[in-house]
C-alpha cells in the first residue's frame, strides 16, 4: 500500500488524454490522488511529473492516448488487434469526467440490464427487458474477464444500424479500470465493432472516462460517431452520479445481484483477488 493505494490499482497503466488534444507546454493532470504536470515539447516529446517526485514517470502511447503509472505495472498494455486493422474507422469520443468511482463505471459498462430505461429506444426497449444466459469467466492466463454470448435486442445498436436488431455482445475487462466490448456489427456480418472505455481514477470517487471506438462504418460522419457515443455515456453518467454508496461494495451481500449481474459478479471476485481497494467500499479479501 503506497499513499493509501493498493498495489494491484498502483502497477497499472492509465490514459491521462488523447495525445492529439495535449497543448504544447504545460498543462496540469491528476491520477490516483497524485497531481501531474505535463510537458510537451513543440517536437511532440512529452514529459509527466509526478508531485513530489523528480524523475518523469513512465509513458507509453498507445491507441492515440497517452499512457502513465504512478507504479511498477509487470506487463505491457494490452493488446487489441483491431486497433491496427487499416479499414476501422478510429473514433476518440473525448472525455467525460465523472462524481463516481472508476470501479463503478466499468460495472455499469459490463451491465446489459439496464439498456431498455436508461437508452430508451436506443440501447433497448420495452419490452424487451430480460437479459438471457451468458457466459462469464476470469481468464487466468491472460488475467481479465470476459462475458461471452450476450443478446439483446436493441432497437438502434448502432448510429448506422437501421432498424432493430438482436444484437450480440462479448465483454472484456482488461485491468481493474480498462473495458472494451466487442458487439454485432451491422455493415460486416462476420467482425465485430470494437467499443474501449478507458479510466482514469483522479481519486476514489471521482474519474475520468475516455471512450474510443473502432468501427467498420464508412457512412457516418466522425462527428455524428462521437456525438452518438456520447450521447449514450452522458445517459449514463446520471445514473453513475447518483448510485449510492459512490464507491463500489466490495462486501458479501451489500448489494444484492441477480441472474443478469453475472459479470458483475465476476468482476467483484476478480478485483478481491487481487486485492483492488481504490474507488471500494471496503479492503479486499
Amino acid at each position: 500500500m503506497q499513499n493509501g493505494i493498493d498495489k494491484a490499482s498502483l502497477n497499472q497503466w492509465y490514459v491521462l488524454d488523447t495525445e492529439a488534444v495535449i497543448p504544447v507546454g504545460r498543462s496540469q493532470n491528476r491520477l490516483l490522488g497524485t497531481d501531474l504536470t505535463v510537458v510537451k515539447q513543440a517536437d511532440g516529446a512529452i514529459e509527466v511529473f509526478a508531485e513530489g517526485r523528480a524523475e518523469p514517470l513512465p509513458l507509453r502511447h498507445r491507441f492515440g492516448f497517452l499512457w502513465a503509472t504512478l507504479g511498477e505495472p509487470e506487463r505491457e498494455i494490452f493488446p487489441l488487434p483491431e486497433a491496427d486493422e487499416p479499414d476501422r474507422r478510429y473514433v476518440p469520443c473525448g472525455v467525460v469526467t465523472v462524481k463516481a468511482s472508476g470501479l463503478r463505471i466499468v460495472e455499469n459498462f459490463l451491465d446489459m440490464a439496464h439498456f431498455p430505461f436508461v437508452h430508451t429506444d436506443v440501447l433497448g426497449a420495452e419490452p424487451h427487458t430480460e437479459v438471457q444466459s451468458y457466459d462469464v469467466e476470469i481468464r487466468r492466463e491472460e488475467d481479465e474477464v470476459w462475458a461471452t454470448n450476450c443478446t439483446f435486442f436493441q432497437p438502434q445498436a448502432a448510429l448506422s444500424a437501421q432498424d432493430g436488431i438482436t444484437t450480440q455482445y462479448m465483454y472484456r475487462v482488461m485491468t481493474p479500470f480498462t473495458t472494451i466490448l466487442y458487439k454485432t456489427c451491422p455493415n460486416a456480418t462476420n467482425r465485430w465493432d470494437v467499443i474501449g472505455l478507458f479510466v482514469q481514477p483522479l481519486d476514489p470517487g471521482r474519474c475520468r472516462a475516455h471512450p474510443i471506438m473502432y468501427l467498420i462504418d464508412d457512412v457516418s460522419t466522425t462527428t455524428e460517431l462521437i456525438h452518438f457515443q456520447q450521447m449514450i455515456f452522458l445517459q449514463d453518467r446520471i445514473i453513475l452520479e447518483n448510485q449510492r454508496p459512490v464507491l463500489l461494495p466490495l462486501e458479501p451481500r451489500k448489494e444484492i445481484p441477480t441472474r443478469a449481474d453475472a459479470s458483475s459478479i465476476a468482476y467483484r471476485r476478480w478485483l478481491k483477488e487481487k486485492g483492488v481497494t481504490y474507488g471500494a467500499t471496503t479492503a479486499a479479501a
